[in-house]
């Protein structure tokens, strides 16, 4: 498994398709979170914007490869193994930013609630931050796994599918992810909040169902 994740990964970068995905992400940064903002709205934008994020960058991954390339993948380790490798590689590049992006945002955001009467713990921000942000990698591979090859979705519906499951995952009564941020936000007004980890829980285990689900259809496709 090692070899198929540094293999999709060289593909990843070499493709430089992920340029794409992360300067919509800066240019999300850049309008939704400004220095000395309260720290916990602005680890809340950070890590909403990850969910959709993740969703393309599972699609660049899951469909970077040539179809030649990919059979002969696939004749070598079998196809589960190799669709496995291509969403693990995104889940992988989006926590790294995830990791990257919730450390910068602690070291410009103020450590104060919303009307600034109340200070918050950085050491619990940053928990709470980290715990959104992986809850939100999670759905959004979730989504774009979904949404993409092998599930039978045409490829203009199959962005469409990704644009409008993040938008629902982020937004639909009882989502991880929904209250994940949620609980950021209403932290910065009350200055009262519990890291997400249940939410965090759930969304591994769906986004682990999902993963199971697709890589079956993957071996059953060849």
């Amino acid at each position: 498994m090692t070899a198929l994740l540094r293999y999709q990964a060289a593909l990843l970068v070499r493709s430089q398709r992920w340029l794409a995905p992360l300067l919509l992400y800066a240019a999300v940064l850049a309008v939704g979170v400004q220095g000395g903002q309260p720290v916990l709205g602005s680890l809340g934008v950070s890590a909403a914007a990850l969910l959709p994020v993740t969703a393309w960058a599972v699609h660049l991954c899951v469909g970077q490869e040539p179809p030649a390339a990919r059979t002969v993948a696939s004749a070598a380790v079998g196809p589960r193994r190799v669709h496995l490798a291509a969403l693990l590689t995104a889940m992988g590049c989006a926590a790294v930013l995830a990791v990257v992006t919730t450390a910068v945002v602690l070291l410009v955001s103020s450590p104060v609630t919303d009307d600034g009467a109340r200070a918050v713990s950085r050491p619990s921000a940053a928990l709470a931050g980290l715990l959104a942000a992986l809850c939100c990698v999670l759905l959004g591979a979730a989504v774009g796994a979904l949404s993409s090859r092998p599930v039978p979705v045409r490829r203009g519906w199959s962005v469409a599918a990704a644009v409008l499951g993040s938008l629902l995952a982020l937004v639909t009564t009882g989502s991880p992810a929904r209250y994940a941020v949620t609980a950021l936000v209403t932290g910065s007004r009350t200055g009262t909040f519990q890291p997400p980890v249940l939410p965090s829980l759930g969304a591994a285990v769906l986004a682990g169902a999902v993963a199971f689900l697709v890589c079956r259809l993957a071996a059953r496709h060849g």
